[in-house]
């Protein structure tokens, strides 16, 4: 009996694990609920479809002027479980984009008016899975000048 249910707490702790996770963007942002309020965006993680408490760290990436600017960016935790709050930490100037990690990630490009005009998670598709995948500062990088370049 007790080699039955550890075979099936191990079964289900690798169902668990064997997913992909998921990142997603939520604006504008519902300015009712409290713990939500003032946020510019709200990213939500998830495994699966079911939303989980994951680590989210990002950064603000802009030209500004001319020059290359990068922000560390801060969320704060909502009253919801894997939703976080970003307010808004770059300045209006400039080109931005958000890079935003949260078991996969959302790379977020802000428009002239500084509200977002697209959202991409970088991805490929296995097995029947949609599996995010990274990007890389050169390709931020390099989609950020070229924004800049047709603002100029």
């Amino acid at each position: 009996m007790f080699a039955s249910i550890h075979a099936l707490a191990l079964a289900a702790l690798l169902g668990l694990s064997s997913g992909p996770p998921w990142i997603s963007i939520e604006y504008p942002v519902n300015p009712h609920d409290q713990s939500m309020r003032g946020a510019f965006l709200l990213v939500h993680t998830f495994h699966h479809s079911t939303p989980i408490v994951y680590p989210v760290e990002g950064t603000a990436e802009g030209i500004v002027n001319g020059e290359r600017r990068t922000i560390k960016l801060e969320f704060t935790e909502t009253s919801r479980t894997g939703v976080y709050g970003l307010r808004r930490q770059w300045p209006t100037e400039g080109v931005w984009t958000l890079v935003i990690k949260g078991g996969a990630t959302a790379v977020v490009e802000l428009g002239a008016d500084g509200a977002v005009a697209s959202v991409t998670v970088p991805s490929r598709q296995e097995r029947g899975w949609t599996i995010p995948t990274d990007v890389s500062m050169t390709e931020i990088d390099r989609a950020l000048r070229a924004r800049a370049g047709k603002r100029a």
